[in-house]
């Protein structure tokens, strides 16, 4: 009987360090650094006010941007189950303006990083979706646009809200595939000699397919 009565704690200690051990490796699982590349096509909205130059007048939305396909690489911080962290980074981009009735304006060359805030839902093992919220800063410079050889400027910079929706698909052994959708707030001011002319308001739909690495 006495022999009973010392293993019984024993016992119980081994299950709760068992335990114990079992979930703080659950939850070494579900944080820290993880990586992905993918390929984004980004959808400008090509958005812009009427306005005159050259004693025309240019109805609302002439003003377009290029979308284009560009790479796209992520860098996460994973802080529990449900809450993440995310810099979303690509390399400089140039991109073609146009303006109807007229043709081809010029180019400008832009850097858009993302920071957002991500919560995960439960889904399944390896399914998980997933919706953000954040912030776009998009640097713009060498700025290469006239019109009937009068120079345009753009504004140097661009901040703007952000939101997403996508899931991750768990392939297992740390790797993971990605998809994800965007809407970014994205506008800058188109001015000559000084004067507003029009606001671009690009507000791109930004598609993702990637690949992740957790570690």
């Amino acid at each position: 009987m006495l022999k009973s009565l010392t293993t019984t704690p024993r016992i119980l200690g081994s299950a709760l360090a068992a335990l114990l051990l079992t979930v703080s490796a659950a939850a070494a699982e579900q944080t820290g650094w993880n990586v992905r590349v993918g390929a984004t096509y980004v959808s400008m909205a090509d958005k812009s006010d009427a306005f005159s130059a050259l004693g025309i007048n240019f109805a609302a939305d002439s003003v377009s941007v290029q979308s284009k396909l560009i790479p796209e690489f992520d860098v996460n911080y994973v802080f529990n189950a449900n809450w993440s962290a995310h810099v979303v980074l690509t390399i400089p981009q140039k991109h073609e303006v146009k303006l109807a009735g007229v043709g081809k304006l010029g180019t400008f060359q832009e850097l858009p990083p993302h920071f957002m805030a991500v919560y995960h839902f439960n889904g399944t093992e390896a399914f998980k979706p997933y919706v953000g919220a954040g912030v776009n800063f998009t640097l713009i410079w060498n700025t290469k646009l006239s019109v009937a050889g009068v120079p345009l400027a753009l504004e140097h910079n661009s901040i703007g809200l952000s939101g997403q929706v996508g899931f991750d698909y768990d392939l297992g052994n740390g790797h993971y595939l990605n998809v994800d959708l965007k809407r970014t707030a994205l506008r800058s001011d188109v001015s000559a000699g000084g004067s507003r002319l029009t606001t671009a308001q690009l507000d791109p739909w930004i598609f993702s397919v990637g690949y992740g690495w957790k570690f």
